[in-house]
């Protein structure tokens, strides 16, 4: 009885190992095959409105992203969350200035529809500003709301200069 006990084990032990190289084998292929399709999707490369497309999910991204650490900041760090966010401000300012030159190198009803965008983004720069001001001023028991009132307004800017940018990219030769 112990000898068919053994036998039994022996073919069970077999019986894993031939179904662990199987499983093993299978694996490889599936990676095989992976490697090859996103090799062949990056060699192609973005479709037409599809490298702004993913531009705009990469700013939301990072938007998020900014939003989590403006969120992070306590009244005792007021004074680096204004440096930090005058700093962001400023690149955006930049961000605007390079588009307007885009939209004054545009012709006809294109560069009246950009400057109309322009605008809206430029007017949510001025109120973002402004919240900035409101936090530089602040006080520990206004911190919280102040803060958030800059958190929104900045996640605004930034959605309305992807926006631009993406039409910009979509109507205007890129």
């Amino acid at each position: 009885m112990n000898t068919n006990v053994n036998e039994d084990l022996r073919l069970l032990r077999d019986g894993i190992m031939r179904y662990s190289k199987l499983v093993t084998a299978l694996s490889f292929v599936g990676v095989l095959a992976t490697c090859k399709s996103r090799t062949e999707k990056e060699a192609a490369g973005p479709k037409p409105g599809e490298s702004a497309a993913l531009e705009l999910a990469k700013a939301k991204g990072e938007t998020r992203k900014m939003a989590a650490a403006m969120e992070s900041y306590a009244y005792k760090r007021k004074a680096e969350f204004v440096a930090e966010m005058t700093k962001e401000l400023a690149s955006t300012r930049s961000d605007l200035d390079g588009l307007a030159a885009k939209v004054e190198s545009s012709g006809g009803t294109a560069r009246a529809e950009a400057r109309a965008a322009l605008a809206t983004a430029r007017e949510r720069m001025a109120q973002t500003t402004k919240q900035l001001d409101l936090a530089e001023r602040a006080t520990e028991s206004t911190w919280d709301a102040v803060k958030s009132g800059f958190s929104e307004s900045y996640a605004g800017l930034k959605d309305s200069v992807v926006a631009t940018r993406q039409w910009l990219s979509e109507k205007v030769a890129p």
